[in-house]
């Protein structure tokens, strides 16, 4: 009996097929991306400066990354890391030892960022023999239970899953714009967050009782919020003064994409642990963390794992990003590309008076949106937020929301982005805020 294969033009089934968890940014039916852009099937291209949620940062379907993939595939789908040995895995391991400086490094390899910062708890617990960890207001780390549990971000993430696992604190994070005194420039910096944290130790956790705190050098659903230049090399200081392991959740900050490999540069701190994902493999689902190695050793054999973390396939999609990200220059253009759109959202600013405030790093781009003459001139309009997403979108310029009172517009343009796709989205973003009334 002959088997009918639909053809390419065949319509799809109905979108209803996929459960309403999956709560809708857009609606789009791609058939491919190119670099910045999606191409649906109707033939309809759109900038794309989602990037996946910070994922395709060497762009959609780079075609040295694609060669790999289906070399590798072609060898070895799944070769499982508790029995045996592949060369994308083996080459990755040691390749990763040496993407921070100093050291040495070991790397550990997971499926999702969520599964890598469960992976980076575990080990700071088990290395410290404490049981406590500390997170920050307004982070995102995860949907497990033990990742919700660290995420303060937005209240959708964990609101409805309560109990969850404890031992958990949450500091105060150096927001300058929102700052209790009034917004001021961060490197001016006034806020009270080491005083703050020095009372969360009188009132709630002996220090020597903290296992580790967990921050990510540039908050991101939170509202991509750029620290203040002190506060991480502070906040280093403090963890070593107390024996608390510091870790860097570099899931949507890593691969280059504030300008720096890993964000951390920016700042010359070096982490204890630092969590890995999304930019790792240009969108094949791998994760994992680089900790120094006497750390790493206190993970007995056994202790912890995953059947498919460090997917042979994912592994030679990750040693091939590393090649573009490298070879091609991306780290470069992700700090020159991201100061030509941060100069070009400051323009903007001057004359659209609800956006309240412009920040970013390298191509992790943001602008906060406010009721000017409502309150103190700061009160959150998630309403022109989303009015000015929608027009980009009607434009065919993809950007997302962020924040706790989702009043963030945040712009994460792929790595590979060209200047000519900069100026374009300016203009777009520029057209939209008048229409937006912002």
């Amino acid at each position: 009996m002959t088997q009918t294969v639909p053809s390419p033009a065949a319509s799809l089934p109905d979108t209803s097929v996929v459960p309403p968890v999956w709560g809708r940014i857009f609606s789009l039916e791609v058939e491919r991306g190119e670099g910045s852009w999606l191409v649906t099937r109707d033939g309809d291209r759109y900038l794309d400066y989602t990037c996946g949620i910070g994922v395709t940062n060497t762009g959609h379907a780079h075609p040295r990354v694609v060669k790999a993939v289906q070399d590798q595939a072609a060898k070895l789908l799944h070769g499982q890391q508790n029995i045996v040995y592949h060369e994308p895995g083996l080459r990755l391991y040691e390749r990763l030892q040496h993407v921070l400086p100093g050291g040495p490094w070991q790397a550990f390899l997971a499926n999702s960022g969520a599964e890598a910062v469960e992976a980076a708890v575990k080990l700071a617990r088990i290395a410290t023999g404490r049981p406590a960890i500390i997170a920050f207001r307004y982070s995102f780390h995860g949907r497990t239970a033990q990742t919700m549990a660290l995420t303060a971000a937005k209240d959708v993430y964990r609101g409805a899953f309560e109990p969850l696992p404890g031992s958990i604190y949450h500091a105060s994070y150096p927001y300058c714009y929102r700052a209790a005194g009034g917004a001021h420039d961060p490197a001016a910096c006034t806020c009270d967050w080491e005083a703050q944290l020095d009372l969360l130790f009188h009132q709630l956790v002996y220090p020597e009782k903290v296992a580790a705190i967990i921050i990510e050098p540039v908050i991101g659903e939170g509202g991509y919020i750029v620290p203040p230049p002190g506060f991480l090399p502070r906040l280093r200081e403090i963890t070593r003064e107390h024996g608390i392991l510091l870790i860097a959740d570099e899931v949507q900050t890593g691969f280059g994409r504030t300008g720096e490999l890993f964000a951390v540069r920016h700042w010359d701190v070096e982490p204890d642990i630092l969590v890995m994902a999304k930019g790792i493999a240009s969108g094949l689902p791998l994760s994992g963390i680089i900790a120094k190695a006497d750390i790493m050793a206190k993970f007995a054999p056994s202790s912890h794992g995953g059947t498919y973390g460090g997917n042979a396939v994912s592994c030679a999609a990750a040693l091939a990003t590393l090649d573009v990200i490298e070879e091609e220059g991306l780290v470069a253009n992700a700090r020159e590309r991201g100061a030509q759109f941060l100069d070009g959202l400051r323009a903007l600013k001057a004359s659209h008076p609800a956006i309240g405030d412009v920040r970013g790093l390298g191509l992790m781009l943001a602008l906060e949106f406010v009721r000017p003459g409502e309150g103190d001139g700061r009160v959150p309009d998630p309403i022109t937020t989303k009015r000015v997403q929608q027009a980009c979108f009607d434009r065919k310029l993809m950007i997302l929301t962020a924040g706790s009172y989702v009043n963030v517009v945040r712009i994460i343009p792929p790595l590979v982005t060209t200047a000519e796709e900069v100026d374009l989205a300016l203009r777009v973003i520029g057209e939209a805020l008048d229409e937006a009334g912002a």
